[in-house]
């Protein structure tokens, strides 16, 4: 694991350029808070430590995990959605707006990464230099029988920049032909379905309704849930349901929808479902006798109502997904060498237009991921 000693809100030393000390562009968040709060600027590269690599960003995708994080949205404080929080969001310090513990602002942002090894820490052969990887985003700090985890980006810098550090065992190789921003739209969104699918146990004889399907994960959802062979439904903006359509979805279900009249209840296997807010308590009278519920955010407002007797008389299991399995990422790695699923790259950016890049991602009229490219 990297050394995070470093990282403290009152030591920024890591910024400060030296004479003769090599520079990048990169995207330092400085707070909680606003737009203002994205400073592209020049940094120091980093030096790789004993067992990391430091990569050359090829590019880095967008989640709303990194704004989430900006806007101090992981509070207990904060009780609206991500967008409601955006729209009157200013300078503010959050005492417990990160998820771990208090975000060690300033901090480079950048979940999701697409790299070239360009150099070896001590005690590292592999993988090698010139190898594009994917970093494993979601880091078990005490192995995969303990569900401590740090996350990069949240913990530690990111790849909102030209250069990052990350620790070797994290960086996987991976032998495809897609495009350098096709390969970012994987590791944050990808990783986080497929582990909440491989924690709900999805099978070909389930029944799984998907929420949000047109975002990042829930469009990643749909996919792996039809690789499994799953019967998937799919709720989503009525608008986007054609592209959900070309992705698998046996089923489609505009956003607004009562539920309850479009489908039956006790007719659901499993659900998929990072949108929370409202709709919760209708999905569980949708859920089977012994259904699973998997939910790793909560885009729509994380304070819910729920009827306790759905849950304990129909034998349900919430299942609460952040710290990733082990075989999560080899799998998507897997996938991808076989083709067995697609990429959706809504659009790209440059990574100075950051600020541009989350405001029409806040405004969720795309299907998939968007990517930012560093500066080459």
């Amino acid at each position: 694991m990297p050394d995070l000693s470093y990282l403290s809100t009152n030591n920024r030393e890591r910024f400060e350029i030296h004479p003769e000390q090599p520079t990048m562009k990169a995207v330092v968040t400085t707070g909680n808070g606003g737009y203002d709060q994205l400073d592209y600027r020049d940094v120091p590269v980093p030096a790789p430590g004993p067992g990391e690599v430091l990569l050359r960003v090829l590019a880095a995708g967008i989640n709303n995990t990194e704004i989430n994080t900006r806007l101090g949205w992981y509070s207990s404080s904060v009780e609206g959605g991500t967008e409601q929080l955006s729209e009157t969001s200013e300078e503010s310090e959050i005492e417990d707006g990160g998820w771990n513990e208090t975000t060690p602002f300033p901090l480079i942002q950048g979940t999701d990464c697409c790299g070239e090894v360009v150099a070896h820490g001590e005690g590292v052969t592999y993988p090698a230099v010139g190898g594009r990887v994917l970093v494993r985003a979601c880091m078990r700090l005490n192995g995969f029988d303990s569900l401590d985890n740090i996350w990069m980006a949240s913990d530690f810098d990111g790849a909102f920049a030209q250069y990052v550090t990350v620790p070797a065992s994290e960086a996987f190789e991976v032998d495809c032909d897609w495009s350098h921003e096709e390969l970012a739209t994987i590791p944050c969104a990808y990783g986080t379905a497929e582990n909440m699918l491989h924690r709900a146990g999805v099978k070909a004889s389930d029944r799984v309704i998907v929420t949000g399907a047109s975002g990042g994960v829930g469009s990643a959802v749909v996919q792996l849930a039809k690789r499994r062979g799953a019967h998937v439904i799919a709720i989503a903006g009525a608008s986007k349901l054609d592209v959900i359509r070309s992705l698998g979805a046996d089923e489609l279900i505009p956003r607004g929808s009562d539920l309850s009249a479009e489908l039956q209840d006790a007719s659901v296997d499993v659900v998929i479902d990072n949108v929370a807010g409202e709709q919760f308590g209708q999905l569980l009278k949708l859920m089977a006798r012994g259904g699973r519920y998997a939910s790793s955010g909560a885009i729509a407002g994380p304070i819910t109502t729920m009827d306790m007797r759905d849950f304990y008389l129909k034998d349900l299991t919430l299942i609460g997904c952040t710290a990733w399995d082990e075989p999560v990422f080899p799998n998507l790695i897997g996938y991808i060498e076989k083709g067995e699923i697609r990429p959706l790259v809504a659009k790209t950016f440059e990574l100075k237009d950051i600020a541009v890049a989350q405001e029409e991602f806040l405004a969720k009229t795309h299907v998939g991921n968007f990517v930012l490219l560093p500066p080459v």
